[in-house]
C-alpha cells in the first residue's frame, strides 16, 4: 500500500460504505479494531445523524475510520418520465398499502452541512460517491489532515479526481453491489460498466494516485489478485453484509445465500440510478421501465421498500449485492477481516511458490 494508506490500517482491507443503515458504527468499529479500514455511510442521513454516528463510533474504537458522502445531484430527469413511473408503481402502493414518496424531495443529501461538520471536527478519511468535489473542498480537507478518496468508474473520472486534488481513487468495477458511482448518469449508455481487473489496469496507466479496488470481492485470493493487478487496497461490501454487526435487514442477509436469488442485475427500479442487487420480483417487473431519475425514483419508492421489509417480503426490497453474493460468510466482522488477511497471505504464498518452481 502507499504510505498514507498503510498508516490507516494494518491490512489492505476496506469495508465499503453501504448506505441505508448497513455500515453502522458497530460494523465499522469491529472492522477497524481488527486491522481493516471501516467506513460509515453518511448517505441518506441528516448532518446531525452523521455526526451522532461519528461520536458513537469514536466511543467504540480509537483506530482510523472513514466517512462517505454523496455528492449533490442535479435535477436532470424528465418529469413526465417520473410521472409515468409513478403510475406504474400504483399497484405496488396498493399492494403494500402505503403512499408513494415525493419525487421532488431534496437532491443534495445535506452535502454542504456534512462537509462543514467534517472540516470542523475532522475524521481520518472522507470518500465521495456520485461525483468529485471541487478542488477547494479537497484542499480544505487536506488542510484539516483528512485523507480523501473519490470513487470512480472510468479512467477519465480518475483523471478528474487527480486534477481536483484527491489523495486516492476507489476504482469500482461493474461487479460491485449497490449503486454504480458514475459521476454522470448517462441514460443513453444503458446498464453497462467495466470489469474490475480491466478497470484497475486502465486507471493505473492513467493516474499516479493510490487505488482502492471494489467490485464483487469476497475472498482473500481475490484481494491478492487486485493487489497484483495494481491496486493498493481492496474494498469489500457484500462480504460484510452478512456479519452480525451489519445493520442490514435480516431478510437482506438471508437472501444473499437463499436459493431463490441466484443472480444479480443492474437496475434503476428502486432509485433511478444503475445499482446492482439480487434479481427479485420488483427488479424484474419494474427495472425495464424505470427512468434515469436519481434521486427522484429513490424518494418515490422509499415507502414501498420500507413497507416490503415490514411485511417480510424480500421480493419487494432493494437487496443490494455484488456478483459474489453466494460466497457470503456469516462471521463476526473482526473474524472476517482476520480470515481475509490470512487468505490473502496464503494466495501470495501459493503464487510465490509456483513462481519459484
Amino acid at each position: 500500500m502507499s504510505l498514507a494508506l498503510t498508516d490507516l490500517c494494518r491490512y489492505p482491507i476496506v469495508q465499503a460504505p453501504m448506505a441505508g443503515g448497513v455500515s453502522c458504527p458497530q460494523l465499522v468499529g469491529a472492522v477497524a479494531e481488527a486491522g481493516g479500514l471501516g467506513f460509515l455511510a453518511a448517505g441518506y442521513k441528516t448532518a446531525d445523524g452523521m455526526y451522532n454516528e461519528i461520536k458513537q463510533l469514536r466511543g467504540l474504537t480509537g483506530q482510523p475510520f472513514g466517512v462517505n458522502l454523496f455528492m449533490p445531484q442535479q435535477a436532470l430527469a424528465d418529469p413526465s418520465a417520473v410521472e409515468v413511473y409513478r403510475h406504474q408503481l400504483a399497484g405496488e402502493a396498493a399492494w403494500y398499502d402505503t403512499p408513494l414518496g415525493d419525487p421532488d424531495s431534496s437532491g443534495d443529501d445535506g452535502y454542504e452541512a456534512k462537509v462543514a461538520i467534517l472540516l470542523d471536527d475532522p475524521v481520518p478519511v472522507v470518500s465521495f460517491t456520485f461525483g468529485c468535489p471541487a478542488r477547494d473542498t479537497l484542499d480544505a480537507f487536506a488542510g484539516a489532515g483528512t485523507f480523501t478518496v473519490v470513487t470512480v468508474t472510468s479512467p477519465q473520472e480518475a483523471r478528474n479526481a487527480q486534477w481536483a486534488g484527491a489523495d486516492a481513487v476507489c476504482v469500482q468495477g461493474v461487479e460491485a453491489g449497490g449503486h454504480q458511482s458514475t459521476h454522470h448518469d448517462d441514460a443513453q449508455a444503458g446498464l453497462t460498466g467495466t470489469g474490475l481487473l480491466s478497470l484497475i489496469a486502465q486507471v493505473r496507466e492513467t493516474v499516479q494516485l493510490p487505488i482502492v479496488a471494489a467490485g464483487g470481492l469476497m475472498r482473500g485470493s481475490q484481494i491478492a489478485a487486485v493487489l497484483a493487478a495494481g491496486a493498493d487496497a481492496a474494498q469489500l461490501g457484500t462480504a460484510f453484509l452478512a456479519c452480525p454487526e451489519s445493520g442490514a435487514h435480516l431478510l437482506h442477509k438471508q437472501a444473499l445465500t437463499n436459493p431463490l436469488f441466484v443472480t444479480t442485475a443492474l437496475t434503476r427500479a428502486f432509485s433511478g440510478r444503475p445499482a446492482r442487487g439480487l434479481a427479485n420480483r420488483f427488479v424484474r417487473e419494474h427495472g425495464p421501465y424505470a427512468p434515469a431519475a436519481y434521486p427522484q425514483v429513490h424518494h418515490l419508492t422509499s415507502g414501498l421498500r420500507k413497507a416490503a421489509a415490514k411485511a417480510g417480503d424480500a421480493q419487494g426490497m432493494a437487496l443490494w449485492a455484488g456478483q459474489g453474493h453466494r460466497m457470503a460468510r456469516e462471521l463476526p466482522a473482526g473474524e472476517l477481516v482476520e480470515l481475509l488477511a490470512t487468505e490473502t497471505d496464503a494466495a501470495w504464498a501459493a503464487v510465490s511458490g509456483r513462481g519459484a518452481q
